[in-house]
């Protein structure tokens, strides 16, 4: 008989069992046998700490790996991080500013990248205890960054096969620039804030025969055209005519063009085209062949002759709505609600600019190079864009929740070029140099004198795309380019990818998802995961969003020291359906505190009824009924190891973890423990209860273990096993 101590203390044992789980090597696949099994972590930014979102990712992959390892898997669950060059940059530039006064180009690009580079190693270590507190089983000597030597050599490789085969392309095309950050961001990084805006209605001059709508008027001094639906019988007589005329001093030429694109119920049913800064005038002025005037520049400030020349656009606004007053043109004015694009990282307000960039152009077909996928072969010719509708229409990649597989589609059938060039100085400097008019776009510099290396850096997203197959190789030796295309050349690469799951939030299904499937596709023939579970964002008890400003963010690791880590993991996954969002409340955690307390009395009392001799020869097999409570415990028993393992094998984990809970506190501890008092009295029961008991309590830390692996551990730990709980055989 062993007797536990009479309450659990989490604070004294997590960081003990953690290290022995460590010891073991059991974190690591090339200690374990049978088919492999992996999970490529998504890695959280070098930004800061980890948030109770990261907290629910990592429980939510724990659960799926320790299952699989349990069940004789060659688990990898690969861990990593990424650099975020923009966020990274960001942060370091404010403190920079607040603690010092200065900015980044008063201490050079080298020197401030030193900064960078330091402040990230320390977030870098601060996240990894983090990863360590949630109880992530996670083969640490894997771990990879996305800005280290062998990922850094991955992208340059990418870049080159991409460049050669004319899908990277450098451009002047329509770009949204972050006037606050100085640097091009993706559509996908953009948050669109509703706010109120005045509407205004005008001609361009009096003798101008068409009214046009619209919330900047400032932009007009850059328009070439207005465009009407072919249809729209109030404008047909105009279509194809020229005026020119002068708008608040500057001189414009407008052509009358006819567009399907336009909305003849909207507004006026006639658009002003600004081609250089509006993404669709843009794509309505190469569908006609229209000039493209620059009246904005990256400060957003006007750069016209006049009055308007070197004001800010707001400024501007304000200045031509006087003009059209005062020249009588302006015919309405009314205040809407608006959508305004702004910058995620700066928060700026994002304006359309006109810009030399590179970009993956994402509708121009290629023999595909090299396939292992079902219905494209080697030599047939797709684009990109066809490359990631196919897999998922074809269910070679599983989204779960399966509805998202339609915002998918919406996503990837709108898909335009992406731009993937950055004005910033952190994250992976676009391989190509420039000498004269010579250009070189290589994996290593170029021989010689004279050649200068192009300033931008690559979107984060284009590292971040790669993860699934660049994390497989341990070095740079592993990686070359052969025949044209990247060669991984590793055992892991062999064994473990395609990975098996990808497990993220739903909101950065297109930021990175989306970018994973098009960069595996196309750089190595395969999927890069053939399921995605999409968890959903983890919100207050009142279903807001958790924000610092509003003062209701759940910082994980405070509650992992009020209510230890098994009590987070269960609270966190208890009601977390896949795709949808979840409320969480510091009671709740503390409830599955009381849970894990039951536990630890459940094992105490039987531990305090059973020898210690016995616990070898007891647990091993179902024992035989030899009353009403016996043969009830035995057959919810039964149902329980049923129905938690066909919930986890469908991603049902809330409902493994609700069935365990019930079974465990309302089952066990209710009813048979009650009832095994008396049994424990009688003679001729005894000795058969104590079998059950002790056979329920060692069935019962195995289920529970995924979700609450230290306290199961420590429990485990006193049974005198040969083998640690981490891989003991799931039950059958």
């Amino acid at each position: 008989m062993i007797e536990l101590e009479k309450s659990y203390d989490a604070s004294k044992v997590e960081d003990k069992i953690y290290q022995t789980w460590l010891d073991s090597g059991y974190f690591n696949p090339d200690n374990l046998n049978g088919e492999p099994y992996t999970i490529i972590m998504p890695p959280p930014n070098v930004t800061g700490t980890l948030h109770i979102g990261h907290a629910l990712m990592l429980v939510v992959e724990d659960i799926l790996i320790r299952y699989k390892r349990m069940n004789g898997f060659k688990t990898l669950w690969l861990p990593g991080t990424d650099h975020a060059a923009i966020a990274t940059q960001s942060k370091v530039e404010k403190l920079l500013d607040k603690e010092e006064g200065k900015r980044k180009h008063d201490l050079g690009r080298d020197e401030f990248l030193t900064r960078v580079d330091k402040f990230a190693q320390e977030s870098h270590d601060t996240i990894v205890g983090q990863v360590k507190a949630m109880g992530s089983s996670v083969d640490w000597s894997r771990e990879a960054y996305t800005l280290d030597e062998t990922r850094s050599k991955a992208v340059r490789a990418a870049f080159k096969i991409m460049y050669d085969d004319g899908l990277i392309y450098r451009g002047y095309r329509v770009i949204n620039w972050d006037p606050k950050g100085q640097t091009t961001i993706s559509d996908d990084e953009i948050v669109h804030e509703e706010r109120k805006a005045q509407m205004y209605t005008f001609k361009y001059s009096k003798d101008f025969p068409i009214a046009i709508s619209t919330t900047r008027p400032e932009t007009k001094v850059g328009d070439t055209a207005v465009a009407v639906h072919p249809e729209d019988d109030r404008y047909k007589q105009f279509i194809g005519q020229e005026f020119d005329t002068v708008f608040c001093d500057v001189p414009i030429h407008i052509k009358v063009i006819a567009d399907e694109s336009v909305e003849k119920d909207f507004g006026t049913g006639a658009l002003g085209v600004t081609p250089a800064h509006s993404m669709i005038d843009y794509e309505i002025a190469q569908r006609h062949d229209l000039p493209m005037k620059q009246v904005i520049n990256e400060y957003a400030k006007m750069m016209v002759d006049g009055e308007l020349n070197g004001k800010k656009t707001t400024e501007a606004r304000a200045l031509v709505v006087e003009w059209l007053k005062s020249e009588g043109l302006l015919e309405k004015e009314e205040e809407i609600l608006q959508n305004i694009s702004t910058a995620e990282r700066t928060g700026g307000i994002v304006e359309p600019l006109p810009k030399l960039q590179w970009f993956i152009n994402v509708n121009q077909e290629f023999p595909m190079p090299h396939s292992e996928m079902e219905g494209i072969a080697t030599g047939d010719f797709v684009s990109l864009k066809k490359l990631m509708a196919h897999v998922v229409q074809t269910k070679q990649i599983k989204i779960l929740p399966e509805n998202f597989e339609k915002t998918y589609f919406h996503w990837t059938n709108n898909l335009r070029d992406w731009c993937i060039s950055r004005q910033i100085w952190f994250g992976h400097r676009i391989p190509v140099w420039y000498k004269g008019e010579e250009i070189y776009c290589g994996v290593e510099a170029p021989d010689g004198q004279g050649w200068t290396q192009d300033e931008d850096t690559l979107d984060t997203w284009f590292s971040a795309g790669l993860w699934t197959f660049s994390t497989m190789a341990n070095s740079p030796e592993e990686i070359s380019i052969e025949n044209g295309r990247i060669k991984i050349d590793s055992g892991d690469f062999k064994t473990f990818h395609p990975t098996d799951v990808l497990e993220t939030g739903y909101d950065i299904l297109f930021f990175w998802v989306a970018r994973m499937i098009l960069m595996t596709t196309y750089h190595t023939g395969q999927v890069p995961f053939k399921n995605v579970y999409l968890h959903g964002l983890v919100r207050d008890a009142s279903k807001k969003k958790m924000s610092k400003s509003l003062g209701n963010v759940i910082d994980p690791l405070d509650m992992i020291t009020k209510y230890g880590t098994d009590a987070v993991r269960f609270a966190l996954i208890f009601n977390t359906a896949p795709g949808t969002d979840m409320a969480l409340a510091e009671d709740k955690i503390k409830g599955m505190k009381h849970f894990a307390n039951k536990l630890w009395n459940i094992a105490r009392y039987i531990l305090a009824n059973v020898s210690s001799t016995e616990y070898q020869v007891l647990s091993t097999a179902a024992p035989a009924a030899m009353t009403d409570a016996d043969k009830e415990i035995l057959n919810k028993l039964e149902v329980v190891i049923k129905e938690a393992t066909e919930h986890i094998e469908k991603f049902r984990l809330h409902e493994a973890a609700q069935s365990l809970y019930q079974f465990t506190w309302h089952e066990l501890a209710d009813v048979y423990i009650e009832a095994s008092k008396t049994q424990l009295q009688n003679e001729t029961t005894k000795e058969n209860t104590q079998a059950i008991l002790l056979y329920s309590l060692f069935t019962i830390l195995k289920l529970l273990h995924l979700f609450m692996p230290f306290i199961t551990e420590e429990i485990w730990s006193q049974l005198h096993q040969e083998k640690l709980l981490l891989v003991t055989p799931w039950p059958k």
